[in-house]
């Protein structure tokens, strides 16, 4: 999507994080969640700073990786080049298991099954430089200023995510659907 690859372009911190991210070259490799999420809100908040991050998301998928635990040596390697950050990196090839969800195929459909529509959208920086955004659900709800809950999950957890991350003080011209 051209509007949030723009909006990312535009902010010198999230090209930051996306640079570093893009050097672990991971498969199938993507900034997700809030990093895209938050921005969008903002800007149709006209909001004249960014709303901080609690962590940054970094998702991919390999289904060779063998060590469990690899994920730490990829947040390791991510805080020493951009510190102060909480990276959150998870191989989204092992998720399921987590969630009791069928396999995934790819990241794309790991998201699919993330509890609100509009988180399930991702960046990332390919190798020839340019940015690329996708989405599990399309891009019209996250810009009408929706959350909406995603059926794969249940309603309740959606409900309580709304709740604890106080989105709708943040951003009170959101709107719950269902």
């Amino acid at each position: 999507m051209d509007r949030i690859v723009k909006l990312c372009e535009s902010d010198e911190f999230r090209l930051s994080a996306l640079e570093c991210v893009s050097l672990l070259d991971l498969p199938d490799c993507y900034i997700a969640a809030g990093f895209v999420r938050n921005l969008v809100w903002d800007v149709l908040h006209e909001k004249s700073s960014i709303t901080p991050l609690n962590d940054i998301d970094v998702i991919y998928f390999d289904l060779n990786e063998s060590n469990p635990d690899q994920y730490k040596k990829y947040e390791n390697k991510l805080n020493v080049m951009l510190p102060n950050i909480n990276w959150q990196v998870r191989n989204q090839a092992f998720m399921h298991f987590r969630n009791n969800d069928a396999p995934y195929i790819d990241s794309l459909d790991a998201m699919s099954y993330w509890p609100e529509k509009e988180t399930a959208v991702g960046v990332r920086r390919l190798k020839d430089g340019s940015l690329e955004c996708v989405s599990a659900f399309g891009f019209d709800s996250l810009f009408n200023l929706q959350i909406t809950h995603n059926p794969k999950r249940l309603k309740s957890i959606f409900e309580e995510r709304v709740n604890s991350k106080d989105w709708l003080v943040i951003w009170p011209q959101l709107k719950v659907t269902y």
